[in-house]
């Protein structure tokens, strides 16, 4: 009987937080004969084309390092797609040098366009000059009209690039955007040799090193070359150490503008998902350790919204790969194997600058992962890539599309799909509909009801506790990080439900400055910001 009501405790957490959302999504497929099937790849758009550049044509990567990114799988072609007349071209990159050939046939990308020139950094892939799996060094600009010109023409295409090696650029995995006249590429890492998951030390190694950083810089159009100016980094190893996460641009309640890292991979203390994100202003950036992000957590095709009459900011995330979703019956599941889902969710931000979460509709099939977002010709886009709201989204509307991504026959692959045929990159072409309609879907981070902790006193000088209850049996773990990411202390238990509290051996964290209390379970984890002064 007490196991009957635990289970049933453990449903209304889930369902305690559900709330009317939004607005709902809807996916329906678009005829799109030769479209081709790409994955992690770059896109650019120019004179209602969509151009896209080198990322993969197989599905999710083998775990076997002799088929892990094998060069057969690499697309080294670009395509030229018109979606109004439904065609594609397919361009040879023969004619470029052979280190952009390499790049431009990459995987992950980093990516952003400014007017006409799209602007390429970094990239995986194996490279047939060194004879080995590199990260690329590489800012590659490319202005799209000359370069439809030339393809249109069938002339070579060296003339609408332009390139420069940096070695502060070797980073895949991480994202690149403008904001307020600087580039910023955030995250992402340098990984040189062949993908093995039992690490670098066993058969064929690999050097791995996240940038854990934050890199703010001009691109200058210098003498027919480019150039970096202003070259700023801020490195952050506890909140900034992750990659193939999704990075949006924001409307923050000010009115300033800013960019949110969500979620992403890897923490240290396991292969999961991070559940905090990152704010990203002008002058810095916050870790938001009052919200956790359960649903889309991996690279996806994602698009931004802003309703100025109600200052509400809202980021849509399309399937993809997550270590939570939501089932049938609206209850939160964990699968720390991180499987491939069909999520369709949203992050609010409202008008007091409070973060919710919530499911909005579900892809077609196992869908999303690696893909990208095209806003409607027809809609208002600000200068920041943000769809501003109007009056005709008080009915239903095209709100875009999804092109590209991972495709997979089930859930979990990564450890049964032994001849890489269980996945695939898309070649499909998905119309995202808006429809102003609600439904009732998770709206909060349940873990906040979970555990319904608090962290007493914070600021301290140096005695505080952390006191948390339980709804259920569950395994707990606390750990007490500092600013670097290195653990301070920790402890685990198995627990009855029950109230609690807990504090640090001596009650004395080493320094004062910002420490991170992270407290998890089997199925909820929360993070604190705690601070101690002198």
């Amino acid at each position: 009987m007490r196991q009957l009501l635990w289970i049933l405790a453990l449903v209304l957490v889930a369902r305690s937080a559900q709330a009317q959302t939004p607005f709902s999504i809807e996916i329906e497929a678009e005829p799109f004969a030769g479209f081709p099937g790409l994955q992690s790849f770059a896109i650019g758009q120019y004179g209602g084309k969509w151009i896209l550049f080198a990322g993969r044509k197989d599905g999710l990567h083998r775990r076997q390092p002799f088929a892990a990114f094998a060069p057969a799988g690499a697309n080294a072609q670009l395509f030229i797609a018109d979606p109004q007349q439904k065609t594609v071209q397919t361009v040879s990159l023969a004619s470029l040098p052979t280190p952009l050939q390499e790049q431009l046939s990459a995987t992950n990308l980093q990516y952003a366009q400014r007017g006409e020139w799209l602007y390429l950094i970094g990239g995986y892939g194996f490279s047939t000059t060194q004879t080995e799996f590199v990260t690329y060094p590489y800012l590659t600009a490319v202005n799209m009209p000359d370069l439809l010109a030339l393809a249109a023409a069938g002339q070579p295409l060296l003339p609408a690039f332009l390139t420069l090696t940096d070695e502060r650029l070797r980073v895949t995995g991480g994202y690149l955007h403008e904001l307020e006249g600087n580039f910023l590429l955030v995250g992402g890492q340098n990984f040189h040799g062949r993908y093995n998951p039992m690490g670098p030390d066993h058969g064929p190694g690999f050097f791995q090193a996240y940038t854990n950083a934050i890199k703010r810089f001009d691109i200058q159009h210098v003498d027919g070359g480019l150039a970096l100016g202003n070259y700023q980094e801020a490195v952050d190893t506890a909140h900034l150490h992750r990659r193939d996460f999704n990075l949006a641009p924001q409307r923050f309640p000010d009115g300033s503008h800013g960019l949110t890292a969500f979620s992403g991979v890897f923490r240290y203390d396991a292969d999961l998902p991070w559940l905090d994100v990152v704010d990203i202003s002008a002058e810095g950036y916050e870790v938001r350790t009052d919200f956790q992000q359960y649903l889309n957590q991996y690279h996806t095709a994602l698009s931004t919204l802003y309703n100025a009459d109600e200052e509400r900011m809202f980021t849509l995330f399309f399937g993809g790969i997550s270590q939570f979703f939501l089932d049938a019956e609206g209850v939160l599941v964990q699968d720390n194997n991180v499987p491939f889902v069909k999520t369709i969710s949203l992050v609010e931000r409202t008008s007091d600058n409070q973060l919710r979460e919530h499911k909005v509709g579900e892809m077609p099939a196992l869908l999303g992962a690696g893909a990208a977002f095209v806003p409607a010709e027809d809609l208002s886009v600000d200068d920041h890539g943000i769809i501003m709201m109007d009056e005709s989204f008080e009915q239903r509307r095209l709100l875009g599309h999804v092109i590209g991504g991972i495709r997979s026959t089930a859930s979990n692959v990564f450890f049964t799909d032994n001849t890489g045929t269980m996945s695939s990159a898309s070649p499909q072409v998905w119309r995202v509909w808006y429809n102003p309609e609600t439904t009732s879907a998770v709206t909060q981070p349940v873990a906040e009801t979970y555990f319904n902790a608090r962290v007493f006193p914070n600021p301290s000088r140096g005695k505080f506790s952390l006191h948390f209850s339980l709804p259920v049996a569950d395994d707990v773990k606390v750990s007490l990080t500092d600013a670097s990411g290195q653990v301070v202390d920790s402890s685990a238990w198995t627990l009855a439900a029950g109230s609690y509290e807990w504090s640090p051996a001596k009650n004395k964290p080493r320094s004062p400055g910002i420490y991170y209390l992270r407290l998890g379970g089997r199925q909820f984890a929360i993070t604190r910001e705690v601070v101690i002064q002198r």
